[in-house]
């Protein structure tokens, strides 16, 4: 009689393991290598960054803005055991985490979550990452296109995704769940 082992499915501790200067998620189970960034990715993470983090990363009566949230790069999310991102930003409303996230993995769900999308990136950003935020409730999701020049915002229904807005550069625009102040997107797509 042949047994067959289950196979195990790989968790935080594992990627203690791999190569400390690569970036890894882990999706479905899979260990995942996050590809490095390209210009256009990076400047539009950090563009995103400056756009977002003054006026929401603060308490109350932040910097020309409400405050209320915690906004971070680059973190580790454990959405569940077999199901970790590192999303390129993310946040928190204070009245969900009142302290400074600390640590890694953080394990409390995200009220938004962003990707910059690269062509190497896109598809599993669009499609597995979509799903995995939304099988976690995850309320809002952005995507950032910075060659075509768009960002995408999905809100969380029971059903799936609602596209809620898709915006580019131009005139500033009020996008959920920061819409209590009006961004400026070109700087995201090289507009000085």
């Amino acid at each position: 009689m042949a047994s067959s082992a289950a196979r195990a499915l790989p968790t935080h501790a594992d990627l203690a393991r791999l190569d400390p200067d690569g970036a890894y998620e882990i999706l479905g189970g899979e260990i995942v290598e996050k590809a490095a960034p390209s210009g256009e990715h990076g400047d539009a993470q950090a563009g995103l960054n400056e756009l977002v983090r003054p006026p929401f990363h603060r308490r109350a009566g932040g910097e020309g803005g409400p405050g209320g949230w915690w906004i971070l790069g680059e973190v580790e999310v454990e959405l569940g055991p077999h199901d970790l991102v590192r999303p390129d930003l993310v946040g928190w409303r204070r009245e969900r985490l009142p302290d400074r996230p600390t640590g890694s993995p953080q394990r409390l769900r995200p009220d938004w979550v962003c990707e910059i999308l690269s062509p190497s990136t896109a598809r599993r950003d669009l499609g597995q990452k979509a799903l995995l935020y939304h099988r976690f409730e995850v309320p809002w999701y952005w995507t950032v296109d910075p060659v075509a020049g768009f960002v995408q915002v999905l809100r969380h229904t029971p059903e799936g995704h609602l596209v809620d807005a898709v915006a580019g550069p131009g005139e500033p625009v009020r996008l959920h769940p920061f819409d209590a102040v009006a961004l400026d997107l070109g700087r995201l797509f090289g507009a000085e």
